[in-house]
């Protein structure tokens, strides 16, 4: 029987949080842990984690792959200067960031085809569907934010769509427009506040269909969020996380949540300018 590939994905909802940083030095890590691992750069018309890993020049991109010009994703995958680490660089075809649901499908197709133990996909900024669909077919997410409130609520917003995402794939599988109606009805929470909770939500959807409802409740139980607040430097900031956290808990029902911190570190700004990995130089 093949082995399921695992699939990890980075998203950072608000730009300049550090996830390309975090994608390309994890990338490092798990070499070291014995896999063999292929890093995508899914940041979609502003790619440049080639740039982080050291790679001048880059043969082929995602380019190649989108519009057709090679047959397999496999065929674009290139190597690094890092032992058992790959990388597929990412596209600039103006509108690739808009890219087009048959295409997306092909792609995450073939995403679990390529050959290593690890596909770690470096996603962009923002919450688009493509961001959130790549995002949802991963085994592992981390969202990345920093310490400052602009970027804690851009990552709670982040996570209220990829529910609601979530809950329209199955709700359109099982055939249930009542609720995607609802679903409709609850984003726009100002013209009705009965469904500005999940809670509120699922107390009406209840009353539509107690199935359909309970699926969701069932989605919501198997969802667990990993936050990642980066360049935190003070206590204040080491507990910001659980703004994100409250967040959930009070108006999506989510309370299972994992919140990671990451130090300030002058050594990963230095490393970011040498275009070095600061798990190459200097791995302290």
């Amino acid at each position: 029987m093949k082995k399921e590939k695992y699939i990890m994905a980075i998203v950072g909802p608000k730009g300049g949080v550090g996830k390309t940083t975090i994608s390309a030095n994890l990338a490092i890590a798990l070499t070291r842990l014995g896999k063999k691992v292929v890093v995508v750069d899914l940041d979609l018309g502003a790619a440049n984690l080639h740039s982080i890993l050291g790679l001048r020049e880059t043969k082929f991109t995602l380019n190649d792959f989108v519009m057709n010009r090679v047959k397999n994703l496999s065929d674009i995958v290139l190597d690094s200067s890092i032992a058992d680490l790959k990388i597929i660089c990412g596209g600039d075809v103006p509108g690739i960031a808009n890219l087009h649901y048959q295409r997306k499908l092909k792609l995450i197709r073939h995403l679990s085809l390529l050959e290593s133990d690890i596909v770690l996909l470096d996603l962009g900024a923002g919450a688009s569907y493509n961001v959130v669909d790549f995002l949802i077919i991963a085994q592992e997410g981390l969202l990345v934010t920093t310490p400052e409130v602009p970027s804690l609520l851009n990552a709670y917003s982040f996570i209220k769509t990829l529910i609601y995402r979530q809950f329209t794939f199955h709700f359109k599988r099982t055939n249930c427009p009542e609720l995607l109606d609802l679903l409709e009805k609850a984003k726009n929470f100002e013209a009705n506040p009965h469904l500005k909770t999940m809670e509120g939500f699922l107390q009406e959807a209840k009353k539509i269909d107690p199935e359909g409802a309970d699926a969701a409740k069932r989605i919501l139980r198997n969802f667990r969020p990993i936050v990642v607040v980066n360049r935190v430097l003070t206590k204040n900031d080491a507990n910001a996380g659980n703004v994100v956290r409250k967040l959930m808990s009070q108006y999506l029902s989510i309370e299972s949540s994992v919140i990671m911190t990451i130090r300030e570190d002058q050594a990963v700004k230095k490393a970011i300018a040498r275009l070095t990995p600061v798990m190459i130089d200097p791995p302290r």
